[in-house]
């Protein structure tokens, strides 16, 4: 069997959106006499992020969700069409050259989906094969990547992963729940697409994936459809959840490599928020500069669900050494991938 390497990568983002500036436009009239909703907004993280949907510009709150899947359609081509070319003309491949194109997405449904409309639009192939892996969330990326990686060692055939997903069509209408401060908070619009191609002489190999969720914990991250958009839950006890499992999680694949935490050049940790990244370094024994990329993907761009990791591993670069990439999300679910230099 080939094996599978990352050899491209693209991205793109909608509008820039000022944290201060859609707290003072919207947020703040949104949780008025919420007392917390403050503080928990200045502690996210987040000094810009991202939306197709400006909350201050225009008010989706009170939108159908029909009407919001509409608007996911007319908003997520664009950008996934910009991401997945990106990443296509970074590897040095034609659209033709792809033998299969995987979508992830938690934000946005419809059919045909994103993945025949992209591959008509772009021009791959009729044979073209396609995966669509939906509602996992924010650790979508790295089942998405384990399967096109199988695909590609066993079929010896280039693929595409693109996650595309747009938080801001989601605000939700004002409650107190302090969860959907956080959410609100947090959360931002992406798309970023990477390329895997069979035995390449340059690039990342896909060297192992990991997963591990604990169903005991399921109450703890919610993504609920609503009549008004989707609807996110969210426990404060997330970060000690992960605290239990993110050790032996990147053990068993450091250990399947015969490598040790030491060994590790570049880590691209999911931002989930600030205490995520907290736990990841504490658990792990890292220094504050190895988790600077997801730091820096946090604050300039906010959590992008699935596509974050795959912005951490970019801002990453080219690091000199093995890399591990990790995310988490409903279940509650972590998944880390192992990438070695070729």
């Amino acid at each position: 069997m080939s094996a599978a390497v990352l050899t491209g990568a693209g991205a793109a983002l909608p509008a820039t959106l000022d944290q201060d500036a859609a707290w003072e436009g919207f947020f703040a009239r949104h949780y008025e006499g919420v007392r917390a909703a403050r503080r928990i907004w200045a502690s996210a993280g987040v000094r810009t992020r991202h939306a197709v949907a400006n909350p201050v510009d225009e008010d989706l709150s009170r939108w159908s969700t029909g009407a919001r899947m509409a608007r996911y359609v007319e908003e997520a081509l664009p950008l996934g069409k910009q991401a997945v070319a990106g990443a296509l003309d970074d590897a040095g491949l034609a659209p033709g050259d792809v033998g299969l194109f995987a979508v992830a997405t938690c934000t946005g449904y419809a059919t045909p989906g994103l993945d025949i409309r992209l591959a008509s639009d772009l021009g791959m192939p009729a044979g073209l094969q396609r995966l669509l892996v939906g509602h996992m969330g924010c650790y979508a990326a790295l089942p998405g990547l384990a399967a096109v990686g199988d695909f590609v060692a066993a079929r010896s055939r280039p693929a595409v992963l693109l996650c595309c997903e747009l938080t801001s069509l989601h605000v939700q209408p004002a409650q107190r729940d302090l969860d959907q401060v956080v959410a609100h908070a947090l959360f931002s619009d992406a798309a970023a697409a990477v390329v895997v191609e069979p035995g390449a002489a340059r690039g990342r190999r896909l060297a192992g994936v990991v997963a591990r969720t604990d169903p005991s914990t399921a109450d703890h991250m919610t993504w609920d459809v609503t009549d008004l958009g989707f609807r996110m839950g969210l426990s404060p006890r997330v970060p000690d959840v992960l605290s239990r499992h993110v050790g032996d999680v990147v053990a068993e694949l450091l250990d399947g490599a015969g490598l040790r935490v030491e060994d590790v050049a570049g880590w691209a940790v999911h931002p989930g928020g600030p205490r995520i990244i907290d736990v990841a370094r504490d658990e792990l024994g890292l220094a504050e500069a190895q988790v600077a990329a997801s730091r820096r993907v946090l604050a300039e761009h906010g959590n992008c669900s699935s596509a974050t990791v795959l912005l951490v591993l970019q801002e990453l670069g080219d690091v000199d050494g093995p890399v591990v990439a990790m995310a988490f999300g409903p279940g509650l679910t972590l998944y880390a991938a192992l990438l070695l230099p070729i």
